[in-house]
């Protein structure tokens, strides 16, 4: 008598394993964007923090636009350890709007 698996068998594990990834998948890519998103405000709300303090300590206006080099001070580790995890781009901006990123829907709510 020998011992194994037939094909059948085999094939049904198989087809068990297919449908189990098919599930899963969709799920570990939408866990991961929500993740890259969420880390993306994080850094968002940053910025908008070092920008005010910024604006506090540099007696600047509404009007006035920081660049990189005056937020270091502000943000440990630098502005430019701010990065988007989705490969986004930060944009400042001037005192009065938040500061954005070019991935759509990494916004400050």
């Amino acid at each position: 008598m020998k011992k194994g698996f037939t094909l059948v068998e085999i094939m049904i594990v198989v087809a068990i394993i297919g449908l189990l990834a098919a599930i899963a998948i969709p799920n570990f890519i939408k866990a991961r964007e929500t993740s890259q998103t969420n880390a993306c405000i994080e850094n968002l709300r940053q910025m908008d923090s070092a920008k005010q303090q910024w604006a506090i300590e540099e007696k600047k206006t509404s009007t006035d636009t920081p660049v990189a080099a005056d937020l270091d001070d502000y943000i440990k580790g630098g502005f430019a350890s701010l990065e988007c995890p989705a490969s986004g781009t930060y944009t400042i901006g001037d005192m009065s709007t938040d500061p954005v990123c070019s991935v759509a829907g990494h916004v400050l709510p």
